[in-house]
């Protein structure tokens, strides 16, 4: 693969380099900003230590909302003067916006040194060299994907958690997305590979893997096997070890009562489902081909909670689609009653150029947009409390949290995430570390996350490995850093 190349370059010009990687976007770019750590590392490149301006700055990038364009011309404009002083500084943009903007960062950003595509992550390496021995931006798009990225090195954020892709590229045609074009078409692992990946993972110490596709539940599509994803599920229930099972992002148009089924029978995966409603309004679901309509929704979530009463349901919705009315997001607001969603991940919709939606007439005024969203997220706090207040009382096994496990200082509070996807804070004198499960008993609650008092806790390996980890970082101080998530 390409990725070796970058090991004929000169390795004393790597030693004492230092990155960070910076996040934006989706999970799919959390598990390819892995990758990306790991090819560094590969390369020659230490993390940098906390606090500290790296010699390398690598922006994985969204494009599927106008504030993450923002957010990375902002951070680039900052960097300016940084990179001035330090020639010998690099700087390289990579993921969705880099694949859709291409030269015009070059345009906006001449001292980039590298832009590099979603579908040649492995080429980082070498262009980074290339652009170092030859003095000149490197700028490296392909249209089709160069290899799987679950197959480079990695270097993962967290122990005893992963992400795991079982797909790449999306073959929906909704109007307001631009993931298709900068993903390309469906792409599937083989279930063989993914299986081998999620084996070696366990044997690392991961007790929970969330299976990863911009589609996941189209799985199987490309070979032609409907119930491939079915299928997946059920072996992961297999692999001993392997304690947790999630899954993330399915569309209701794929969604099948095989994978219900395999849901409900796999002891392992978890009864939460992310589920996209995008609107509540049949003509805007029309609008935005999303190609199913409420009432399939709804009908969606009755059979999942039939099938598993403890299941929380959580999901993504859009305000201000093109050509939206009061009443059309009336019936957003009415679908999130029926719903009641646990947590809704809500956006304000922005043009994207190169869609559909993008040249709509009717565009909602901005004004409009924010006042529903507003309307909205307050609507959506009140029925997430609702729902969060029926568990009190109730006990939920949690997974201490490595990133969020010690925050909440201030209130002297470990946290951890249930069964069911919720967020819980305890009491911080429990012995569980992160990565090692607490049985607890929900006390009370708010719209964001549950209370709780700790009933016992359970090592496990996920612990043993996060404490392995933690060891040897403190006897590393060069290996502090990790990639940022924004």
């Amino acid at each position: 693969m390409r990725y070796y190349l970058s090991k004929v370059s000169d390795t004393l010009s790597h030693m004492n380099r230092t990155y960070t990687v910076q996040t934006y976007g989706c999970q799919m770019n959390v598990h390819d900003s892995e990758r990306i750590a790991g090819l560094l590392d590969e390369a020659g490149y230490l993390p940098v230590v906390p606090g500290e301006q790296a010699d390398l700055v690598v922006f994985n990038t969204c494009a599927v909302r106008e504030n993450a364009d923002n957010k990375l011309y902002g951070n680039l404009s900052f960097l300016a003067p940084i990179k001035k002083a330090n020639p010998r500084m690099q700087i390289a943009v990579g993921g969705c916006l880099a694949q859709k903007d291409q030269s015009i960062i070059l345009k906006k950003a001449p001292y980039v040194d590298v832009v590099f595509g979603t579908h040649n992550v492995g080429s980082l390496p070498i262009l980074l060299e290339r652009a170092r021995i030859e003095e000149e931006s490197q700028i490296e798009i392909l249209e089709s994907l160069e290899h799987f990225p679950s197959t480079l090195p990695a270097r993962r954020l967290s122990a005893f958690t992963s992400w795991v892709s079982i797909s790449v590229g999306c073959n929906n045609t909704c109007t307001f997305c631009i993931v298709p074009t900068l993903r390309g078409v469906e792409k599937d692992r083989p279930i063989a590979d993914i299986l081998l990946e999620i084996r070696a993972l366990v044997a690392q110490g991961v007790i929970e893997i969330t299976l990863l596709g911009q589609n996941v539940n189209a799985y199987g599509v490309e070979f032609g096997d409907r119930g491939a994803f079915a299928n997946l599920l059920r072996q992961c229930g297999e692999i001993e070890g392997l304690e947790r099972v999630r899954f993330m992002s399915p569309h209701p148009r794929d969604f099948t009562d095989d994978v219900i089924d395999a849901m409900a029978g796999t002891k392992n995966v978890m009864p939460h489902l992310h589920m996209p409603l995008q609107s509540g309004s049949d003509r805007i679901l029309q609008e935005m081909r999303r190609s199913y309509r409420s009432s399939r929704y709804l009908g969606i979530l009755d059979r999942v909670r039939s099938a598993i009463p403890t299941a929380m349901i959580t999901t993504d919705i859009i305000v201000g689609f093109p050509g939206e009315t009061e009443s059309d997001f009336q019936a957003t607001l009415d679908l999130a009653s029926q719903a009641k969603f646990s947590a809704a991940y809500t956006y304000k919709y922005s043009i994207r150029p190169g869609t559909p939606a993008g040249v709509m007439e009717n565009q909602v005024p901005a004004e409009i947009v924010g006042e529903r969203y507003t309307r909205l997220h307050e609507h959506q706090q009140g029925i997430s409390l609702s729902v969060n207040k029926e568990a009190i009382g109730h006990s939920h096994r949690a997974l201490v949290s490595e990133v969020e496990g010690r925050r909440d200082a201030v209130q002297s509070r470990l946290t951890g995430k249930t069964e069911d996807f919720r967020l819980v804070h305890f009491d911080a004198t429990s012995q569980a570390r992160p990565g090692d499960f607490v049985d607890l008993k929900i006390t009370d609650a708010s719209a964001h996350y549950l209370i709780a008092e700790e009933i016992s806790h359970l090592r496990t390996r996920g612990g043993d490995a996060h404490a392995a980890r933690t060891a040897e970082i403190s006897n590393q101080p060069l290996m502090l850093g990790i990639p940022t998530v924004k």
